[in-house]
């Protein structure tokens, strides 16, 4: 059994000459759901985007189950920021799920009713099956979060990689994604997600990374988000979580950014 889904060693990334993540070291272990977690401009996109090779890096190797990236695209799925998608992109929610089954199709192969009849188990699975004829750009900031959840469904891989799959979303929405994600982990699945809510952490995941462009600390919820790495991590107290040693109200959101 493969140790390790996804490993990073010794990662750094910069934009236009500035680091914004620095030696990075991070093994997500299969069949988990694990939370990036650390404040604005912390290098948690930036780190998501190098791992997929979106961004180049400066320094540092990336694995997916052992292997390079370039070896395993067919095991990964990614969800992007929606605030970054073109959302006046002239398609319907059908078509844009239909286009995660590409993948599992030949050259010049053309969906046929195995890959639509995919794609609308996933629109169900979301709750979204209604809307499969709607324009994408006519749909609410939560609807258009489980839409991009389901073209990752359709795809079936093995290692699911989302940036703020929470952000701005209704609380229903939110309670979906969450199912959705407990679901896959059930399946042996693995999930990495960006995320900025610490209020629920413990909740919804079961490790966590805390970055402040470096690595402050990985591993199980239980032993790693404690008051000593997120001030560590954050500068500073930090209020609002279940953190060991902080049952305090929140004081700070710590709300989403690009990083």
């Amino acid at each position: 059994m493969t140790a390790t889904a996804l490993q990073v060693v010794g990662l750094s990334v910069a934009y236009d000459g500035a680091p914004v993540v620095l030696d990075v070291d991070l093994y997500v272990p299969p069949g988990v759901i694990l939370g990036i977690v650390g404040p604005n401009g912390a290098g948690k996109s930036s780190l998501l985007k190098a791992v997929l090779g979106v961004l180049q890096p400066l320094a540092g190797q990336v694995r997916i189950f052992g292997q390079p990236l370039g070896d395993q695209w067919s095991r990964v799925a990614y969800v992007p920021q929606r605030s970054g998608v073109d959302w006046d992109f002239p398609t319907t929610v059908f078509d844009l799920v239909l286009m995660g089954t590409y993948g599992q199709l030949g050259w010049f192969q053309r969906p046929k009713a195995k890959e639509r009849e995919q794609t609308l188990n996933a629109l169900r699975m979301v709750e979204m099956d209604e809307f499969a004829d709607r324009q994408i750009g006519e749909l609410s900031g939560g609807q258009q979060q489980r839409v991009f959840l389901a073209r990752a469904l359709v795809q079936n891989v093995d290692l699911y990689l989302m940036d703020e799959p929470f952000a701005g979303v209704d609380a229903t929405t939110e309670r979906t994604i969450i199912a959705l994600l407990h679901e896959l982990r059930r399946q042996g699945k693995t999930i990495v997600v960006v995320h900025h809510d610490l209020s629920t952490v413990t909740e919804y995941f079961d490790h966590v990374a805390l970055l402040n462009r470096e690595l402050i600390a990985t591993g199980p919820v239980a032993t790693t988000f404690v008051s000593e790495h997120l001030e560590a991590t954050y500068g500073g107290p930090v209020r609002g979580t279940t953190a060991e040693s902080n049952s305090q109200s929140p004081s700070s959101s710590h709300g989403s950014s690009d990083d």
